[in-house]
């Protein structure tokens, strides 16, 4: 098993350069088992990190940090980024608790690389509960809400 505390600082300082080309506040690069996180100053702390990567769990298709806490009928994110509800700051919610959907009816955005996404509902019915606060952050497998 290689020594987890080895930094590949070529690496680090190629990704730091991506952050700075691409306007981003962070970066996350997985080869293998190993993981470096890259976090520019003011977007959040800044970390310079090499990890080893978390056990893998039974299922393979939602992050470990998201894989035991999906409740049944969620929508979980596609992607990294952040969650919207509503169109803009002032507009009312895309959905709420209570409402009733139909299939692929925008429930909310997610921005990531100031890209919005609008993500839409993958079956018809009633969202029970909202998982997510507007402008939060999400990750992949994240559950938003609740479609019953």
């Amino acid at each position: 098993m290689p020594d987890k505390l080895t930094i590949d600082p070529d690496l680090i300082r190629r990704l730091a350069e991506l952050l700075k080309e691409t306007g981003l506040g962070e970066i996350e690069y997985a080869e293998g088992e190993r993981r470096v996180r890259v976090a520019m100053p003011g977007t959040a702390p800044a970390v310079v990190a090499a990890v080893a990567p978390a056990p893998v769990t039974a299922s393979a298709s939602a992050p470990a940090s998201a894989a035991g806490n999906v409740p049944a009928g969620a929508l979980t994110s596609p992607m990294v980024g952040t969650a919207y509800l509503a169109a803009e700051p002032n507009a009312p919610h895309f959905v709420k608790p209570g409402d009733k959907v139909r299939e692929g009816q925008t429930v909310l955005i997610i921005e990531a690389m100031k890209v919005m996404n609008a993500i839409r509902a993958p079956r018809a019915g009633t969202v029970t509960r909202i998982l997510v606060a507007n402008g939060a952050p999400v990750e992949y497998g994240e559950p938003l809400l609740v479609i019953e």
